[in-house]
């Protein structure tokens, strides 16, 4: 690792007020964030704070790969079966409720180490931006999750969404409602577009230092996505879908039923489709997603990148070792 980096961050800290201390693990699925948090807290004396957005919901175990019960008793973790999988959970109301658990980590004089790889939840955590306060179903928000239930009306609020914020719209499907909403709700909050506050930035909660794990190796990470898909399917994914569906879990919450893993075992479940069939388009899915993942937080400019290659296949040593000269613990 480049002690430029961290020299870098140095530098730039904030004087006056003195920001507590945040590790974050970060980066691609299957890229090993969760094995090496554990490592770093177990040291530490730390708590993870999990940054998932789905391993927040309750009873989707499989299909969001979270930690064991070993390892979870090993370590205390956060934010992780947090909500009801048929309730809808936002950015928002997981900064804020991040937020608790970070504060409350400090008072019990422990280091928070956040891991997960859902960016936005990691940004909105790190970062005070006014306009992302407004958590749970605000007025506005009912008003066009109504609108969105009627025929067609995904379509015509994403166009909506164009008119006034092309740049939004661009980088976000029509069918990712609960986004669309977001940035609609945010215009009619403060008469900005989204994409233009998110320019602007925020204001830094913590004294944060944030790693992005990545194997540049594209035969490697595809092979470890692979054996983890079939893994999850050993361990029950089509039976969790199974269940979650009889339930009415994806019937009321879109988003869990849009998540990677369980909307291609939906379509077996649903006799749409063979298990082999679902199991290679979970596949496909989950590449795809790391590969957004990578050009996420590799665009932020306070994510450090750390490679795991055959010549440093152990990415601890120097995470560890800037943790040691960055915070001096």
């Amino acid at each position: 690792m480049s002690n430029d980096f961290i020299e870098k961050l140095i530098s730039e800290r904030v004087s006056g007020e003195q920001l507590l201390p945040l590790i974050a693990i970060a980066g691609p699925t299957a890229s090993g964030k969760s094995a090496l948090a554990l490592r770093l807290a177990c040291e530490l004396g730390g708590e993870i704070v999990g940054c998932d957005s789905m391993q927040i919901y309750r009873r989707m175990d499989i299909g969001t790969a979270k930690p064991t019960a070993a390892e979870r008793m090993s370590v205390p973790h956060h934010m992780i079966d947090f909500a009801d999988p048929d309730v809808l959970y936002s950015c928002a109301d997981y900064a804020s409720d991040a937020e608790k658990c970070v504060e409350d980590i400090h008072k019990r004089g422990k280091i928070p180490v956040v891991c997960g790889g859902t960016g936005l939840y990691l940004d909105s955590l790190l970062f005070d931006r006014p306009w992302s306060e407004s958590g749970g179903q605000s007025e506005i928000r009912e008003k066009l999750s109504a609108e969105a239930q009627k025929e067609n009306g995904a379509h015509i609020l994403w166009e909506r969404l164009l008119a006034i914020d092309p740049e939004s719209a661009m980088k976000t499907h029509e069918n990712n409602v609960r986004r669309v909403i977001r940035a609609l709700e945010i215009f009619e909050l403060t008469g900005i577009p989204k994409s233009e506050l998110d320019r602007r930035g925020g204001e830094p909660r913590y004294d944060h230092l944030v790693f992005s794990l990545c194997r540049p190796d594209r035969a490697e990470q595809n092979a470890r996505i692979e054996s983890r898909v079939d893994e999850m399917i050993r361990d029950g994914l089509l039976e969790e879908t199974s269940r979650l569906d009889k339930e009415g879990v994806f019937a009321a919450n879109v988003t869990a039923s849009q998540a990677i893993g369980y909307k291609e075992m939906l379509g077996c479940v649903r006799g749409e489709c063979t298990l082999a069939e679902a199991r290679e388009s979970l596949i496909i899915a989950t590449r795809q997603y790391a590969k957004r993942q990578l050009t996420w937080f590799g665009a932020k400019d306070y994510v450090h990148r750390i490679d795991i290659t055959p010549e440093s296949p152990d990415p601890y040593p120097a995470i560890r070792k800037a943790v040691k000269e960055y915070f001096g613990f």
